[in-house]
């Protein structure tokens, strides 16, 4: 049976891919980071937990905060060092910080929140942060209102015998993903990306469900994928349409 440890350390094996294809963020979240939280992040001590390959990192750093990376996978721990060698990375996850007490002023999480156990996540960056200091949590979701995309998102549900949603409703993945007991400030930034099908089918198949799934089934319903993507768009290119559901806490 696999456990959630497993799916969490399944990109290990992917990480150059889930570098290389993985979507990135749109500047607005940042703007919306800086709003929500009451600070800048130029000069701002933050650390970027279940940082990956860097994808938020580096946008982190661009913005002038001094970051640190936290990342428990020796893949992509080690990916994120030939991307940005500048970036300190310590090895730990949002359960046990592998750093001081009142060290920061910023913890985010950019899609990998649902790794941790908010019982004792929560109390971990209560403790690391400074008085006044922020927790900001944020999911990057396709956007299944997009009639391609929620094709899709319901013949992927199929595969792994997931339950489709009645309808979409944004509010959800707060009412899913938040933990109790902190007074969080939300926000939606809807953003998109063009991209080659052959990219967007990387993209798909960095997703832990994937990676944990038969080998050969996998294939199998990449290439169905690819047959019905290009039959659509024969220009070979789609867009994807994305919302990133940005909570922000003062613990």
């Amino acid at each position: 049976m696999t456990t959630n440890a497993d799916r969490a350390r399944s990109f290990d094996t992917v990480a150059a891919s889930y570098a290389a294809h993985r979507p990135s963020y749109p500047p607005a979240l940042l703007d919306a980071i800086e709003e929500l939280s009451g600070r800048a992040l130029a000069g701002a001590r933050v650390a970027d937990v279940g940082a990956g390959t860097g994808i938020a990192t580096a946008l982190l750093d661009g913005r002038g905060a001094r970051v640190t990376a936290v990342e428990p996978g020796d893949g992509m721990a080690a990916q994120l060092r030939r991307g940005l060698p500048h970036v300190p990375v310590v090895r730990g996850d949002g359960n046990r910080l592998p750093l001081r007490t009142g060290l920061l002023d910023l913890i985010t999480y950019a899609q990998s929140w649902h790794w941790t156990d908010p019982a004792r996540s929560v109390p971990e960056a209560r403790r690391v942060l400074r008085p006044g200091g922020a927790l900001a949590l944020w999911w990057n979701d396709s956007d299944p209102t997009v009639d391609w995309i929620g094709d899709q998102d319901r013949r992927l549900r199929s595969f792994f015998g997931a339950e489709a949603p009645t309808a979409y409703d944004s509010r959800a993945r707060f009412r899913a993903a938040l933990p109790e007991g902190l007074d969080f400030r939300t926000r939606l930034v809807a953003w998109s990306r063009r991209v080659p099908i052959d990219v967007h089918l990387a993209n798909i198949a960095t997703y832990s469900d994937f990676l944990v799934a038969d080998p050969a089934a996998v294939r199998d319903c990449l290439d169905r994928e690819r047959a019905l993507l290009t039959a659509r768009f024969p220009g070979e290119e789609v867009e994807e349409v994305y919302v990133v559901s940005l909570a922000v806490a003062r613990p």
